[in-house]
C-alpha cells in the first residue's frame, strides 16, 4: 500500500532505504515482520529458557520494501521552536531528552523503537505539561515523513545507524547521529556524500568536543602551558555481563569495544593533537594487541598510535573489566591530567614541572548534551550541513583509524564485505 500524502511505500510492516541500487533494512519490528527476524532459542538469562528476537544480518538486504521517501533541499529554516525526533530509547537516549527537555528553543516531538511499550513509556516520561504530547512510534517512516520533524536523532546499536540516518537524509532531516556514526569507513563516506547531495546537515554527537572543560583544556594546550606535547595515555573500560546477543558483543549490531568506548580514546586523540600541535600528522606506526570475545569482537584493545618523532598515543578500551578511564597529557615541562571519566571530564589537574599545580573546575549547565545538540540547531537553521567542531572529515578520519585498527585486531562485521574498505593496502580480517 501507498501513502499518497507521504510518498512512503509500506509493505508487512517493513520499511527499508534504497541504496546505491540495492535495498537495505531500516527497521525490524517485533511481531509483524517475523519473515526478517530469527528466534535464538538457547539464549537464556537467570537460568530460565527464552527467545530473544533478533535482527538477522541477511535482512540487510532483504527485498521486501522500499522506504522512498522524497527528499527536499534544506534552506535555512526559522528560529521557531526546533521538533526534535529520536530513534532508539535505550539509556543514553533518556540523556538526550533531558537536554531537549531543558534547553530553550526546542522539543521532543516524537520518539521510535521496537518494543511499542517501552516506546510509549519513555514518550511519556518525556511529555510535558502544557505541551503536545511527545508521540511513540514502532514504525520510522512515520518519523520520516512527518513534515513536523526538523531532526534526528540515532540512538540505536552501532550496525543499524547507516539505515537510518540514511533515510532521515533522504527525508530532509537533519542528522545528529550516536558514535560510532557507522562501523566502518566505506558507510561514513556514504552517508557524507547523501548529506552533500541533499543539502541536510549530519554530525556524529561527538559530545566530548563541546564540553566547557576542554575549551579551557584547549587553551592550556595551545598556550603551551606544558611545553612541546610529548604523548598521550588514556583508558575507558568497563565490565559487560556476556550476553552474544546483545550491542556489546554482536558482530551483527557492530559490537567490540572500538565503536562502543575506544572511539573516545581516538577522539581525544586527535583533539589533544589538534590543539597541541595544530594539526594531526600522519600515523607513522600503528600497534594493535587484541583479545577477543566468542562471538569474535573485540572485548580489549591496547593500541599505540605513533606520529613520528616519539610523539605517541598510546590507549587501552575494553568491555571487559575496569580501569582508572583517566587521560594523562605528557609535555616537555609538565602535564595535564583528567583523573576520571576522561571523555565527559569536569575537572583537570595541570601539573608543571616547576611551578604551583592547577585544578579547574568546569561542570554541566545540564548534563554535557546541551551544546552539541544547540551546534546541531545552530548549523540547521543556517543551512549548513555540517559543523566545523565535529566536521564530516574528522568523523571520516576516525573511521579510517578504526577500520585499520579492527583489521590488525581480527574483527569482522558481517556488512564488510558489502562496504570494502576505501584505505590504500587495507585487508580486513577474515
Amino acid at each position: 500500500m501507498r501513502s499518497a500524502s507521504t510518498g512512503v511505500r509500506v509493505l508487512q510492516g517493513r520499511h527499508v532505504s534504497r541504496c546505491d541500487g540495492e535495498l537495505r533494512t531500516a527497521w525490524a519490528p517485533t511481531a509483524p515482520a517475523r519473515t526478517s527476524l530469527r528466534v535464538n532459542p538457547e539464549a537464556t538469562r537467570q537460568g530460565r529458557q527464552r527467545a530473544r528476537w533478533r535482527l538477522a544480518s541477511t535482512t540487510l538486504h532483504a527485498p521486501l520494501v522500499a522506504l522512498a521517501v522524497l527528499s527536499r533541499s534544506r534552506v535555512p529554516m526559522s528560529d521557531s521552536t526546533f521538533q526534535w525526533a529520536l530513534i532508539g530509547p535505550g539509556s543514553i537516549a533518556h540523556r538526550f531528552a533531558d537536554a531537549v527537555a531543558r534547553l530553550d528553543g526546542c522539543r521532543l516531538h516524537a520518539v521510535c523503537g521496537r518494543d511499542a511499550h517501552r516506546t510509549r513509556q519513555f514518550a511519556d516520561r518525556w511529555s510535558r505539561p502544557g505541551d503536545a504530547a511527545v508521540l511513540a512510534h514502532t514504525d520510522p517512516a512515520a518519523v520520516m515523513s512527518d513534515p513536523a520533524v526538523d531532526g534526528v536523532y540515532i540512538a540505536t546499536p552501532h550496525g543499524q545507524h547507516f539505515d537510518f540516518a540514511l533515510a532521515a537524509l533522504r527525508a530532509g532531516k537533519a542528522v545528529l547521529c550516536e558514535k560510532s556514526l557507522v562501523p566502518n569507513l566505506a558507510m561514513g563516506q556514504r552517508l557524507v556524500e547523501a548529506a552533500r547531495a541533499h543539502r541536510v546537515f549530519l554530525m556524529e554527537a561527538v559530545w566530548t568536543r563541546f564540553l566547557p572543560l576542554y575549551q579551557d583544556l584547549g587553551a592550556w594546550l595551545r598556550e603551551g602551558r606544558v611545553g612541546a606535547l610529548r604523548g598521550m595515555q588514556s583508558t575507558f573500560c568497563f565490565p559487560a555481563p556476556y550476553d552474544p546477543d546483545s550491542r556489546i558483543f554482536s558482530p551483527a549490531l557492530a559490537g567490540g569495544a572500538l565503536l562502543d568506548v575506544g572511539i573516545y580514546n581516538l577522539t581525544a586523540t586527535r583533539w589533544v593533537l589538534q590543539h597541541a600541535v595544530g594539526e594531526v600528522p600522519p600515523l607513522r606506526d600503528l600497534q594493535v594487541h587484541a583479545k577477543l570475545a566468542p562471538t569474535g569482537v573485540d572485548a580489549r584493545l591496547a593500541v599505540t598510535l605513533d606520529f613520528g618523532d616519539g610523539l605517541v598515543s598510546q590507549f587501552v578500551c575494553g568491555i571487559d573489566g575496569y580501569a582508572l578511564n583517566a587521560m594523562h597529557i605528557v609535555g616537555e615541562h609538565g602535564a595535564i591530567i583528567l583523573p576520571e571519566t576522561f571523555w565527559e571530564a569536569t575537572r583537570a589537574q595541570l601539573l608543571p614541572a616547576r611551578g604551583t599545580p592547577e585544578t579547574i573546575e568546569r561542570p554541566f549547565e545540564i548534563n554535557g548534551f546541551e551544546n552539541e545538540i544547540r551546534e546541531a540547531m545552530r548549523c540547521t537553521r543556517a543551512g549548513e550541513i555540517e559543523s566545523p567542531v565535529v566536521s564530516h572529515a574528522e568523523t571520516l578520519a576516525v573511521l579510517g583509524w578504526m577500520d585499520r585498527i579492527r583489521a590488525l585486531a581480527g574483527v569482522k562485521y558481517p556488512f564488510d564485505d558489502d562496504f570494502p574498505s576505501p584505505l590504500p593496502g587495507h585487508r580486513p580480517a577474515d
